[in-house]
């Protein structure tokens, strides 16, 4: 298995004929004014915090968006997956286009797609038109955020200046689904749902405008583009969440529900066969030799596996439950924010004097806490009894799990296997968030289909259902983490 050339190497010799060409010599384009590497991050950061964003802010507008353009209740779940699905499933061939095509080239095309394709769903007149603009912006989101990852990584060196780059770029990842659901609450009760898509496009242009005065280009390197990779795995989780879906509206005896899993299992068999044969493919599989990396990778796409569930069922109980408003709702959440802002900012200093695995497993452990305390959810429970605690706890979880998560699995990536690494993490997450919220609402929906009692409180009721099959999976990314990963971190030598 080939690997593109280190982007560090001064030269290349001009190709021999009858050989592939080499690399083409790093060049890599200055920006025309000198900056601060924190004006570098700021920029950076803003760009992965929209994507972030996204990915939660029309989740208070749902009820909105349900009634306007008639939507099921299970089938309301893809407008949130088809922009995951789309991001995650296309993460990985977004960090190569990084390599070949320079990451902040690459990161200026994500900007712009990402903005047109919310211009395009902030006008949409039929469901199907909104999930085909959702997906469009999942494609722009997946040419983003590897290039935002892959720049603080070759930018900042392993040790202290790394921690605090991915601290600041960790409490903007996770901050920023939270920050969606406040704004989506705003937008949707000051003006209408479709602002939630729209916001997008003055901030995507000003980022792609932004981003040649503030950041270098990296240097380009000559490969193939895995295309029978991207193709094989995108369909595969696709024809996997189908399924699910399915199976939620349908039951688990559904004809089309079984083609979609006998689909996404053929689908990603070969997947992983063609990864394991191609000369430059979009998963190195070289990736999972580290012990503490595979355990990583392991841990990021577990955990928001619950998370997006959360999100989403909150959402609901909080709107038609407890029948807050969009704003409200938004705001409920605002708990859960503070206290992972506060949390992230103090993680690097505990690395320092812990390491990452202790850390790691305290959040990790806080998170199924709190999804369990949403099992025991009651209907007569309100906000301050049932759901100020849980938000709390969750906060502080995840503000604990990310870092430590990010520090491991780069730690020891050298520069020319950052952006497949990079794509490779956020896949990971993007997709076990899509895949989580594909079985909660599963299991919703099988729990609700022939319930009896008040709306809210089969909504109630459902919801807790699926928040008990949350905290198994983070307990099951707990005690993963906590024999699989060593606790032997190369990223401590400072």
């Amino acid at each position: 298995m080939s690997t593109p050339s280190n982007p560090s190497t001064p030269s290349t010799p001009p190709p021999t004929a009858g050989t592939p060409p080499a690399d083409r010599p790093p060049k890599s384009s200055e920006p025309p004014h000198r900056t601060s590497p924190a004006t570098t991050l700021l920029v950076i950061v803003a760009a992965y915090l929209m994507v972030g964003v996204d990915s939660t802010v029309v989740n208070v507008a749902l009820p909105d968006v349900q009634r306007d353009l008639d939507f099921t209740p299970t089938g309301l779940s893809w407008v949130l997956n088809t922009y995951t699905l789309a991001f995650g499933g296309l993460l990985l061939l977004g960090g190569r286009i990084g390599d070949i095509a320079g990451r902040r080239r690459t990161l200026t095309a994500g900007a712009l797609i990402f903005a047109a394709s919310s211009l395009l769903g902030g006008i949409a007149t039929e469901s199907s038109w909104l999930l085909a603009a959702r997906a469009l912006q999942g494609v722009g989101a997946a040419l983003i955020a590897p290039s935002t990852l892959a720049l603080i990584t070759t930018s900042f060196p392993e040790g202290p200046r790394r921690h605090h780059a991915l601290g600041v770029y960790s409490s903007m990842a996770g901050i920023g689904a939270s920050i969606g659901l406040i704004l989506g609450g705003m937008l949707t009760s000051w003006a209408s749902w479709r602002w939630s898509l729209l916001i997008n496009v003055p901030i995507g242009i000003a980022v792609a405008a932004a981003l040649p005065r503030v950041a270098a280009e990296t240097p380009r390197h000559a490969g193939r583009f895995d295309a029978a990779g991207a193709l094989t795995g995108t369909a595969g989780m696709t024809s996997l969440v189908y399924g699910f879906i399915r199976a939620s509206e349908e039951g688990w005896s559904d004809t089309q529900a079984m083609l979609g899993f006998s689909a996404a299992a053929a689908l990603l068999v070969g997947f992983t066969l063609v990864e394991a044969r191609a000369e430059q493919p979009i998963m190195p599989l070289r990736l999972f030799a580290d012990r503490d990396r595979a355990g990583g990778y392991a841990g990021v796409l577990l955990l928001p596996a619950g998370m997006f569930g959360a999100f989403y069922f909150l959402t609901l109980i909080s709107q038609q439950a407890l029948e807050y408003s969009p704003l409200r709702t938004g705001f409920a959440f605002l708990p859960m924010t503070l206290m992972m802002f506060t949390t992230v900012r103090l993680v690097p200093r505990l690395l320092q004097r812990f390491g990452a695995k202790p850390v790691l497993l305290t959040g990790m452990a806080l998170i199924a806490l709190a999804a369990g305390r949403l099992w025991l959810l009651d209907p007569g429970d309100g906000y301050l009894s049932g759901l100020l605690g849980p938000l709390l706890l969750m906060g502080l979880g995840v503000g604990l799990s990310f870092l430590p998560l990010n520090a491991t699995i780069l730690a020891g990536i050298g520069p020319r296997e950052a952006g497949a690494a990079s794509g490779l993490l956020q896949t990971l997450q993007w997709l076990g968030g899509t895949l989580g919220l594909s079985v909660l609402v599963t299991v919703f929906g099988t729990a609700t289909r022939h319930a009896h009692g008040s709306r809210s409180e089969i909504l109630v009721e459902g919801s807790a259902r699926a928040f008990g099959v949350g905290s198994l999976i983070a307990l099951a990314a707990l005690l993963l983490s906590a024999f699989v990963i060593t606790g032997k971190e190369r990223e401590r030598a400072v």
